[in-house]
């Protein structure tokens, strides 16, 4: 049992960090000269870390794996209800 708590926990924990590292990559792409760069690079950090997390989590268990991929789409929720939308922030008319 403890098991499947770390691991809603973790998938919680890997989707603040992708979900919001892809908040975070709009913010600095809006105002950048190259946003493709941006998305890019963004994209492969936060695959290679989530998908490195899955992998650790899971531990030969796919149970363990379908429990963190709950926590992780319950972060994206959190993640896209909690966020200012970059408009808000932005200063065009």
């Amino acid at each position: 049992m403890a098991g499947l708590i770390l691991s809603i926990i973790v998938g919680m924990a890997l989707g603040l960090f992708f979900f919001g590292g892809l908040w975070w990559t709009v913010r600095k792409a809006i105002n950048s000269s190259n946003p493709a760069l941006w998305f890019f690079g963004s994209v492969m950090l936060r695959m290679a870390f989530v998908i490195s997390g899955f992998y650790l989590v899971m531990a030969g268990d796919w149970r363990r794996l379908c429990i963190a991929l709950v926590g992780f789409i319950i972060a994206r929720i959190l993640v896209t209800r909690f966020s200012p939308s970059p408009q808000e922030n932005s200063h065009a008319p």
